[in-house]
């Protein structure tokens, strides 16, 4: 292969990797919003199914891009309340709860998607926007500004999150809660109440992550067609330190070997495609295992709030 074809895969596997990088930022900095709470939600999967149905839906009937990736945010609350009020009010154990609501959004997606759908089909999803100058640099240009809005939208998600937890007041709540629920109580926060709204922003996020592929990556719906997405993003939130930025790099990580493992089967490299495909999660498990850092992890997380407990 000349040298002009190798730089040429080399931006289509970058270029790749910044697109299929979307939906882990919009799920996996959800769920650090929750998890800085004290919420473990791993029902993140299930919401982006459940988001992504509802999206697709509407852009299928409507025709509304917007109006799809705002249904898909809207169901991602309604989920999101449902696992805040198991896990935050009913105080059940935050693993099973999230496992229930995998379950119950690949259910229910499924079902709606044969009783209201049916068949595979497209639509017109979000379109190439690029920037003027920036779009034209050579090879960083199409690398990092030729791409849709909800793919922009995802990497300026990073700095906004990184501002909202750590310069806000409500941020400022959300890491109060998630370290010591029993100081932040005393102090006059509503722990519940955060929680509640952690959850629930977490899960409006997952549904947009849903969203992003369902009607800018993809154009389609099909059964599971998140593949476990949704808990790769769980593990970028341990994986980042629970730090937006850190988040940002391992999507990038994770979605580069994905983008790789496509251009392989692409290119007619001899590895099985079975093998290829379990790269990324390959990846997940080596990153879970070998993640160090701790220090950030909120050390309420995972455990119910009792009022008058330490």
């Amino acid at each position: 292969m000349n040298e002009v074809g190798t730089v040429a895969i080399i931006v289509g596997i970058l270029t790749s990797a910044v697109r299929l990088a979307t939906p882990y930022l919009y799920a996996a900095i959800g769920e650090a919003f929750a998890q800085t709470s004290g919420v473990v939600n791993l029902g993140v999967d299930g919401i982006m199914l459940v988001g992504g149905f509802a999206a697709f839906l509407v852009a299928l009937t409507t025709g509304s891009l917007w109006l799809a990736v705002l249904a898909a945010a809207f169901v991602g609350v309604l989920m999101g309340l449902l696992m805040s009020l198991i896990s935050v009010t009913l105080k059940a154990e935050q693993g099973i709860s999230g496992i229930g609501l995998y379950m119950f959004g690949l259910g229910l997606s499924s079902l709606l998607f044969k009783v209201l759908v049916g068949t595979v089909k497209t639509v017109p999803g979000f379109p190439t926007v690029k920037i003027p100058l920036l779009g034209d640099i050579p090879y960083l240009g199409p690398i990092l500004f030729q791409h849709s809005v909800l793919v922009y939208g995802a990497f300026l998600l990073v700095p906004v999150a990184w501002w909202f937890l750590e310069k806000t007041t409500w941020g400022l709540k959300i890491r109060a809660v998630g370290q010591n629920p029993a100081a932040a109580d005393s102090l006059g926060v509503d722990v519940n109440r955060t929680r509640y709204f952690s959850v629930c922003l977490g899960a409006a996020l997952a549904g947009i992550a849903g969203a992003s592929l369902s009607v800018a990556l993809l154009n389609l719906f099909q059964e599971n067609m998140t593949a476990g997405m949704g808990f790769i993003a769980v593990a970028l939130v341990y994986f980042g330190g629970w730090r937006p930025l850190g988040i940002l790099g391992g999507a990038l990580l994770f979605s580069a070997v994905d983008a790789m493992q496509l251009w392989m089967q692409v290119l007619g490299v001899k590895i099985p495609s079975d093998v290829a495909v379990m790269l990324p999660y390959l990846l997940t498990i080596a990153a879970l295992a070998f993640a160090t850092n701790r220090t950030r992890q909120p050390a309420a997380l995972n455990v119910p709030f009792e009022r008058g407990s330490n």
